[in-house]
Parts: C-alpha cells; sequence; structure tokens
C-alpha cells in the first residue's frame, strides 16, 4: 500500500509565513499537476524524508491528499535542504497519471568485484551514476544493477549494453560509459630514478672537471716568464 501524504493548503505569504510553517513542525510544498493549477500546501518533513531515503528514492510513487479530498498518485518532483544543517526546507510534488508514460533518471548500482580490480590491480571508474528512461509509473526500477565481477582491465559497459525490458524505453546515448576498469597508475621504482639520474650527474661532474683543467691550465701559462 502507498505511502499517503496529507497536505494542508496555504496561502503564500512570503519567508515569514513559511519561517511560521516550519516552526510547527512542517516545511512548504507545491503540488503541481497535469491541467491543473499549482497548489501551495504544507507537509510532514518526516514522510518526505522516508521517501526521499526509501529504496526507490525520488522515483518513489507514493498518494497525496490536501486537506482530507481524494488521494492522487505523485512523486517528489524537487526539494530543497538547509546548505549547512541537511534538513528539508520545501518540497515540490508532482501528481502523475498511472496510464502516462514518464520520463526520469534511474540510478546505477555496481555489484561485484571485478576481476580487473581483483586480478590484476586495476581501478574501477564509476562513469555514469544515472540513466534517463521512459517508462509508465508502474513498470519504474528502483535501481539499475551491473555485475562488474567479469570486467577486465580496458572492460567497459555502456549503455547500449543494457536490458530493462520491453516495457522500458532507454533515452541516454547508446556510446555513453556507465563503468569501466583502467589501468593501474604505475609509479616508478626508487632505483629506476637513480639509474636516470645518474648520466645526468656524472655528465654534470665531467663538465666541472673540465673547467677545472681549463682554469689550471690558464694560471700555468699566465706564470710563464715572458720570451724577451
Amino acid at each position: 500500500m502507498p505511502t499517503v501524504i496529507e497536505a494542508h493548503a496555504r496561502t503564500p505569504e512570503g519567508k515569514n509565513a513559511n519561517r511560521r510553517i516550519r516552526r510547527s513542525g512542517r516545511i512548504p510544498a507545491v503540488i503541481y499537476g497535469r491541467g491543473k493549477a499549482s497548489v501551495a500546501v504544507s507537509v510532514d518533513p518526516v514522510v518526505v524524508w522516508d521517501i526521499l531515503h526509501s529504496d526507490a528514492g525520488r522515483n518513489t510513487i507514493f498518494n497525496v491528499s490536501v486537506d482530507g479530498s481524494a488521494e492522487n498518485p505523485a512523486m517528489v518532483k524537487d526539494f530543497q535542504r538547509h546548505p549547512v544543517k541537511g534538513n528539508l526546507l520545501h518540497v515540490d510534488l508532482m501528481e502523475i497519471a498511472m496510464d502516462r508514460r514518464l520520463v526520469l533518471a534511474v540510478n546505477v548500482e555496481l555489484h561485484g568485484e571485478a576481476q580487473g580490480v581483483k586480478l590484476e590491480g586495476g581501478i574501477l571508474d564509476f562513469v555514469t551514476r544515472a540513466v534517463e528512461i521512459e517508462c509508465l509509473p508502474t513498470d519504474i526500477p528502483e535501481s539499475i544493477r551491473i555485475d562488474v565481477g567479469p570486467l577486465k582491465i580496458n572492460d567497459y559497459v555502456r549503455v547500449r549494453d543494457l536490458d530493462l525490458g520491453e516495457k522500458v524505453a532507454i533515452l541516454s546515448e547508446p556510446d555513453v560509459v556507465i563503468v569501466t576498469v583502467t589501468p593501474p597508475v604505475r609509479e616508478e621504482a626508487p632505483a629506476e630514478a637513480a639509474e636516470a639520474a645518474e648520466p645526468e650527474v656524472a655528465k654534470k661532474g665531467k663538465g666541472e672537471e673540465g673547467a677545472a683543467e681549463e682554469s689550471k691550465g690558464k694560471k700555468a701559462d699566465s706564470k710563464k716568464p715572458e720570451s724577451k
């Protein structure tokens, strides 16, 4: 049974009114609907928080009722959090029709340990963390699971490799890389670094020796008596 958000209608009156709503334990919200005027309401932030932190997150379908009116299916369209405390400040809700397809982003979840990481010391690079799809509300996947176990170094999974079934259309570009295993970063060994530096040191030393010999030669010449 879907969660129900009990909303209370409010009259938008600026920041002071919103502060009063928050002090009362609720937060300001707006409900949007296809072909309907938006409605300003207040809601319980705890219920919204639980929805956002559920398995489906922002793609969770719930019911919303305004002052005891009929319940309508809805989803979280957007929300605002306090930049420091992190608590919810405002939320936008969107009423949906269960027979209309939606365009939304679904998070990617990686499972397993890649062979290229475990056996070859490679690095798992999680490039794209969400994929855009289109489907009916009842067909929204909670997440897109990818098993990275078979991946070796330089292997990758692209959007084109995903199979979400016939009911879900993938809208993201097919060539977009989701995850790949890159080669390990090779660090230069101290011995190699020392060997690489030796020729330069030797060359520098030889140059200094040559300069010293040349200087001695000039001094010797300066001490020779002048021929008459």
